[in-house]
């Protein structure tokens, strides 16, 4: 037992002994013992909401927030580090992918203990000694090849968001009175007690410091609030003024957008913006509907874009509701990735995120998401086309009225499910889970950026398709457990021949459980993180 009643059970670290200090194991029993309950009592709620969905088939604005909708109020005026965010850059926070990501000349890095994080407890704690070294501008990392990175001596550098992960998963390895603490409370607790006061101490130098966040998974703006309240707690405990955390909300479930300007309105004294979280929202989209019929069946994954009339109208509601709130809209990330190697995957790569930027900088949006260093030029060129000089476009709120029936238009996508996209799905899925079973959680399969959401798409569409007897176009096939296993069985033989020594099994019963169960389970990292 550790001191407070706080319990350390995963396995040493090195260095760890800087990271899970007394004082800061108390700090995050504290925000444990404070909000555990309300963190409980909105998971309760994210299922009764489900169930009435299942029951009408539909969602609309809520009627008890219309004067927050319709009265007239800002959020605090963004800090000068978030004032340009045209050039986002996400990605783990390994030791290589935090230098590359604060030298890329992105002038942000989401560093993620989320979806692309495998959460192992060798990434949760390192990935926090990373953020501490990085700070200290003390990181930097020799590759196995015998390559070394360090942080570029008189470059200025992206500013750091971290991104904690959502409030459903827990932290197995930490435990407060016998329970375990959430991960949300963990990633943020850790991050927030060690480097709060050192950004704030460096600010005068290095105007890229401060403690700001991305908030994903959010369902509600009750869940906003819930975060609200523990930035406050944490400002108040830290003796640190309120307002000074700025968090930035990825509005990537089907019942946040339709919550957009309340859960802004929660948050803002600490609001940032709003993140157009795109892989996400499909499957919100697939889980919360998914026994609503036809109408809600989608297509194969590759051919839902952005120009889809469902995905249309809610990047339009959202860059409306964040312009008219003085909050910043962020755009999504585009999956290709370049190639180095590969000349002409590499220019096909560079076309499609080019072609990507150019549409959210036209539509209103302050900046974007990529993936990859290589395409931070790609996508500051097409923000710098639109804004020139001006740091954002926040003063244009477009026009038009977004309603209920817009956002839920899926069927309006057209598209087909097909023998491909099935195949698709299940070649993403297995690649996927294995690599997130050793400890990786942001892989390049087939020249995208695959992480946990891209997966849940994969998956969560299957699921889909055998519950709604989806019939494939292109083979005339019905889609079934029995076709969709004898798929799983063809490629785990091709993966384990080609790659041996992997997590194949484990991997493939995983995906056969969260793909195939009778009932849909919330998030396959639910059941994946036991097998961690």
């Amino acid at each position: 037992m550790g001191q407070s009643g706080t319990t350390v059970s995963g396995p040493h670290v090195e260095r760890q002994e800087e990271v899970l200090t007394p004082d800061a194991l108390a700090f995050v029993a504290d925000l444990h013992r404070t909000f555990e309950p309300g963190r409980r009592e909105l998971l309760a709620l994210r299922r009764q909401r489900r169930a009435r969905i299942a029951e009408t088939g539909t969602l609309d604005f809520l009627p008890e927030t219309a004067e927050v909708r319709a009265g007239d109020w800002q959020v605090a005026p963004a800090p000068r580090a978030l004032q340009d965010r045209r050039v986002e850059i996400t990605g783990p926070t390994d030791r290589k992918m935090t230098i590359n990501a604060l030298n890329s000349g992105a002038r942000v890095w989401l560093a993620d203990f989320e979806d692309a994080t495998s959460p192992t407890w060798h990434n949760v704690v390192d990935g926090q000694l990373n953020l501490i070294d990085a700070l200290e501008r003390r990181i930097d990392f020799t590759s196995a090849e015998g390559k070394s990175y360090a942080l570029r001596p008189d470059a200025e550098l992206a500013t750091i968001v971290v991104r904690p992960r959502g409030w459903h998963l827990d932290e197995a390895h930490l435990t407060v009175d016998g329970e375990p603490v959430a991960g949300a409370f963990v990633d943020f607790g850790l991050y927030f007690f060690h480097n709060a006061a050192r950004l704030l101490a460096r600010g005068e130098q290095d105007p890229n410091s401060g403690p700001y966040f991305y908030l994903p998974k959010t369902e509600s703006h009750l869940e906003a609030r819930l975060w609200n309240d523990v930035f406050t707690h944490a400002q108040r405990a830290s003796g640190i003024a309120h307002g000074t955390i700025r968090a930035t909300v990825l509005i990537e479930t089907i019942t946040a957008a339709f919550e957009m300007e309340e859960i802004l309105y929660e948050l803002r004294d600490h609001a940032a913006g709003l993140n157009a979280g795109r892989w996400d929202y499909l499957f919100s989209v697939i889980k919360n509907f998914r026994d609503a019929g036809e109408r809600f069946v989608l297509p194969d994954r590759n051919t839902v874009g952005m120009t889809s009339p469902f995905m249309r109208a809610y990047t339009q509601l959202l860059v409306q509701t964040c312009h008219r709130r003085g909050a910043h809209a962020i755009g999504g990330m585009a999956a290709f990735i370049p190639s180095r190697r590969d000349p002409e995957v590499n220019a096909a790569a560079l076309e499609k995120v080019r072609a990507d930027k150019e549409r959210e900088a036209g539509g209103g949006f302050d900046g974007s998401w990529v993936a990859h260093p290589d395409l931070v030029p790609v996508c500051r060129a097409a923000f710098d086309a639109v804004l020139g000089e001006r740091p954002n476009q926040k003063d244009i709120v477009p026009e038009g009225r977004v309603t209920p029936d817009q956002l839920l238009d899926v069927a309006g996508t057209g598209g087909q499910c097909t023998h491909a996209g099935l195949h698709n799905a299940v070649q993403v899925g297995l690649r996927y889970i294995e690599a997130w079973l050793r400890g990786l959680g942001a892989v390049a399969i087939f020249n995208l950026m695959e992480d946990a959401a891209t997966a849940e798409i994969s998956r969560s569409q299957i699921w889909q398709w055998v519950h709604n007897g989806v019939v494939l176009a292109d083979t005339g096939e019905k889609v079934g457990p029995e076709l969709v296993r004898r798929l799983i069985a063809e490629e785990l033989a091709a993966l384990e021949g080609e790659f041996p020594g992997g997590r194949w099994g484990d991997a493939a019963r995983l995906f056969e459980q969260v793909a195939l169960a009778d009932e849909f389970p919330d998030f396959l990292t639910l059941p994946g993180y036991e097998l961690l």
